[in-house]
């Protein structure tokens, strides 16, 4: 997808989901017209949460059919690849704040055959990112600081993301630009997606007790009717 798509993908976060019933969720929020799944995967070390690991990973990706949209919030994350990566449908975030050598991981993900993003963290700048930007098909701007759900969006990074659209879009590269932290149906998602998200992760908003998940992505959905990428 070029970088001007007017499409906004929805990718609910699996960290907000039933755990008892996590097969159950992840094929609702296929069936309700999700295009990605987000899965935190976290170690206890870049952030102090434990998550997931490959066993459920391996059973979420079991369950549905939608593309993975893998977050690792890990220190080291080649080590880890082998056992967390296994299709080619699957996307791969890694950290910048991560990664000791981020252009040589950046490379052995795309050496798999995945597509490949880099997640920055609120207060890390768009320069960590740039000097690999033309290999990556997605930058993740975190819109809370990572580890924890439920979170409040920090409007900060709405300038973060106007400018590197722009960056984009100077260069002509398609990559995807995607926001995770605290976006609702709300002027959360509309006022990222004006400044050039393409991608919303969601994980309260869409996997509570008040609605189905089907009526939340709805009104995710709903909610940005008439916004275009970028058009901030």
């Amino acid at each position: 997808m070029s970088s001007n798509a007017a499409h906004v993908q929805i990718a609910p976060s699996v960290l907000a989901a039933d755990f008892g019933r996590l097969a159950q969720q992840a094929r609702e929020a296929e069936a309700a017209g999700a295009d990605l799944l987000h899965v935190d995967i976290m170690d206890g070390r870049f952030v102090p949460n434990i998550s997931f690991g490959e066993v459920v990973v391996d059973a979420i990706r079991s369950a549905t059919d939608l593309p993975l949209n893998l977050h690792l919030m890990v220190h080291e994350p080649d080590r880890l690849l082998p056992g967390l990566v296994k299709e080619t449908t699957d996307q791969v975030l890694v950290h910048a704040e991560a990664c000791a050598h981020l252009h040589r991981t950046v490379g052995l993900i795309k050496e798999r055959g995945n597509q490949v993003g880099v997640a920055i963290n609120p207060a890390t700048p768009i320069a960590a990112v740039e000097e690999v930007l033309a290999d990556l098909d997605i930058v993740l701007v975190m819109t809370v600081n990572p580890g924890f759900g439920g979170q409040s969006f920090i409007p900060a990074a709405l300038s973060k993301l106007r400018r590197l659209y722009g960056i984009i879009r100077e260069r002509g590269y398609a990559t995807q630009l995607e926001v995770d932290g605290g976006i609702k149906a709300d002027a959360t998602a509309r006022d990222s997606v004006a400044a050039g998200a393409q991608i919303l992760v969601a994980g309260t908003a869409i996997f509570n007790r008040e609605q189905s998940v089907e009526a939340a992505i709805d009104a995710l959905r709903g909610n940005l009717a008439g916004v275009t990428p970028g058009e901030a």
